[in-house]
């Protein structure tokens, strides 16, 4: 939920994608027309953000249905992340191409049709070639948002439109949890798709009707085609490797090997690209940059721990605690509560306070998070589930608005679109990409665990022996009476590999401190606000 604006509000779960190009320079909006322009862009905003939440708890339910595991099942969410990173660079070219409102239109559009398609795939191939889809026409939609809504607002009400649009964007991972839950629960998954349908058309039609006769400048700008596909070879190659590499065995499998080589080449060969073509779809160069280098790279890679925990935990509650969708929704949904609350504060100072001191306390309090949550056992209630999510809140308002502020600092006003496409382009691919490494991790580490404890078993002997007497003494066969067993010897293992990657990822993010205190610090903005702190309007 990171923008042009480094102060805009943040959305949790899926930060906005790129720049905001500037829209032409129109007359604010009054009255109903303004109420209305308002509401028909925060529900575009919301649907968005709301999808890339909402299936996070029906992920067991849609592998089941689908007939594939869960870790297969985590694939709808990788897919829907690397499809939207790549087009993320695209926007300010197709935003010129097309224009602002034409555009925003086609993408709530389209993104309309792929959430119908989404639910109606009968298989998980199928779903994801619609995810994919959905990704790719997603990419312009949150960005194009703030684009318009500023425009929409007199520029001495530019804090009051993006605080609105934050709050919009903080509210739905809040509600996605929960009403994905409920949705999976008491009617069926492809109805977590199905309801972006209404709500989308409604947002389509009141935009078109509103903002169609304040139509952006519209011309042709040569685009990097080669770069461009080089981009979403060495990317798709990679997210495919670390997709199937545990189904495949890794580098035993072939095509694992196929893939890491096509995945090295294109990367090599997409560097080379970018720093020679004279309109590169991403500018490179920009990493030259100290600020950029290390605040692009802290981002990324605490966005990959957060997101690969974020899905990791509802999969752990409903796999192997007995957790309906409902409830893991329940445990999840707090979250946005601090959030909602301190994201007005953090926007307001971020221009006067030092970012580096805001964004190390969110990286302190995130590393807390995950190390309450290394403590879990399989008697944990649902109170102490709830704590650390409560407190995660208050992380996620200080991480994403300071880190943007510094990754973009010292850059001029022309380069911000592109900087902050490549910023966002490098930190939805390594949110894609943390929960893939993550669900990978948890299965290996499950395994290692669950050999540990079968280990000092002994069949007809000790702890195992009366386990097995009491169980089929209930009236369980022998066979049953093992699979009962195993049942909580899985549950056990997967608990501790669950707590293996809480405490790995809270030290994680107490190293990636260090990468934040080696950028500059901004220079002190007296009274910044949301609206000014950046520069980037």
């Amino acid at each position: 939920m990171t923008t042009a604006n480094p102060t805009a509000g943040p959305a949790p779960a899926s930060p906005p994608a790129s720049a905001p190009p500037q829209a032409a320079a129109h007359a604010p909006l009054r009255g109903a027309a303004l109420l209305l322009g308002t509401v028909s862009l925060s529900l575009a905003t919301f649907m968005n953000v709301l999808d890339s939440s909402i299936a996070n708890v029906s992920i067991p339910a849609i592998a089941g249905d689908l007939g594939v595991s869960p870790a297969q099942g985590t694939w709808v969410i990788t897919s829907f992340g690397v499809a939207n990173a790549i087009s993320v660079p695209l926007t300010g070219w197709l935003t010129q191409r097309f224009g602002a409102v034409r555009l925003f239109t086609m993408s709530v559009l389209l993104f309309v049709l792929t959430s119908w398609l989404c639910g109606f795939a009968s298989s998980l191939e199928a779903l994801v070639f619609f995810r994919v889809l959905q990704g790719l026409v997603a990419g312009p939609m949150i960005p194009l948002s703030q684009t318009l809504l500023l425009a929409s607002y007199p520029r001495a009400l530019a804090g009051t439109a993006l605080a609105l649009w934050g709050v919009t964007t903080l509210v739905a991972p809040v509600v996605g949890p929960l009403l994905g839950g409920w949705i999976t629960e008491n009617i069926s998954w492809p109805w977590i798709f199905y309801i972006n349908v209404p709500v989308g058309l409604l947002a389509a039609l009141l935009t078109w009707g509103i903002y169609r006769d304040r139509e952006t400048p519209i011309r042709k700008l040569p685009i990097d085609t080669v770069g461009l596909s080089l981009l979403v070879l060495w990317v798709g190659a990679l997210q495919l490797m670390l997709d199937k590499g545990k189904e495949l065995d890794w580098f035993a499998s072939n095509e694992i090997i196929l893939l890491a080589v096509v995945a090295v080449v294109a990367f090599a060969v997409f560097l080379v690209w970018e720093l020679t073509d004279k309109h590169p779809v991403v500018d490179l160069r920009l990493f030259a940059r100290r600020n950029f280098a290390f605040g692009a790279l802290a981002l990324s890679v605490a966005y990959a721990l957060f997101f690969g925990n974020v899905v990791l935990l509802p999969l752990w509650l409903q796999q192997w605690m007995g957790y309906t969708a409902t409830s893991a929704g329940m445990a999840l949904a707090p979250v946005g509560i601090f959030a909602i609350l301190l994201t007005p504060l953090v926007g307001k100072k971020v221009g006067q306070w030092d970012p580096r001191r805001m964004a190390t306390g969110a990286f302190v309090v995130f590393s807390t998070v995950l190390w309450m949550r290394s403590h879990f056992t399989v008697q944990t209630d649902f109170i102490h589930i709830l704590i650390p999510t409560l407190l995660q809140g208050a992380a996620m308002a200080f991480f994403f608005i300071p880190l943007t502020t510094l990754t973009l600092a010292g850059i001029a006003p022309d380069r911000i679109p592109a900087a902050a496409g490549l910023s966002n382009f490098v930190r939805i691919t390594a949110g894609a990409m943390g929960t893939s490494i993550a669900t990978t991790l948890w299965d290996s580490r499950a395994a290692m665990h669950h050999a540990h404890l079968t280990e000092g078993l002994v069949q007809g002997q000790g702890v195992f022996a009366v386990t097995l007497n009491q169980l089929t003494a209930s009236g369980l066969s022998q066979a049953q009476a093992l699979a009962q067993v195993n049942r909580l010897i899985d549950q056990q293992a997967f608990t501790r590999a669950a707590n293996d990657i809480f405490l790995g990822s809270a030290v994680l993010f107490l190293l990636l401190i260090g990468l934040i205190w080696l950028t500059r610090r901004p220079a002190p903005v007296v009274g910044a606000g949301a609206a000014d702190a950046g520069g980037a309007h």
